[in-house]
């Protein structure tokens, strides 16, 4: 069993894999970070994984993701995958979507914890991978809505609840 954190490097992200570190800690559960790349240049500009006109380095992206989910949870396991977008039917954020559901079932994950301003909204955006994510029953999910602030999450004297 494990705490699973899709990363992306957005502050959301690194606010939900802090908040999967301070639960992982309590409730001695393995915490994965997860970074999803697939082989789609604007995707990863669109996140500012590369910089305009910068090329596209699948390899750079994940040591960039690794070293930036290291600052904020160094006892976490990094882990990336890659995926493609040769499907004519599928964007690449329903690539990355399918690629997180599959590995929070094989690394059977008790709780996802995502960072996104959206996930469970009536309506999000289509390059968002929180509400798919949230809609799969076969874990938890941790939504976390705002990077800078805490909240009594930040004080695990309550986390035995979750036991």
């Amino acid at each position: 069993m494990s705490l699973l954190v899709p990363f992306d490097g957005s502050p959301l992200a690194e606010k939900a894999l802090e908040r999967a570190a301070t639960f992982g800690d309590h409730l001695e559960e393995d915490v994965i970070a997860l970074t999803v790349i697939p082989d789609d240049a604007d995707y990863a500009r669109d996140r500012g994984w590369i910089a305009p006109g910068e090329p596209f380095d699948r390899d750079a992206i994940a040591a960039g993701m690794e070293t930036r989910a290291r600052d904020v949870a160094p006892e976490a396991t990094f882990r990336v995958e890659r995926v493609s977008s040769d499907e004519p039917t599928a964007t690449s954020t329903t690539n990355v979507v399918r690629e997180i559901r599959r590995v929070a079932g094989e690394v059977e994950a008790t709780v996802v914890f995502i960072g996104s301003e959206n996930a469970g909204s009536v309506i999000s955006p289509q390059s968002s991978v929180g509400s798919p994510v949230a809609n799969d029953q076969r874990y938890d999910v941790y939504v976390v809505r705002h990077p800078d602030e805490t909240s009594d999450a930040d004080d695990v004297s309550d986390v035995d609840s979750l036991e």
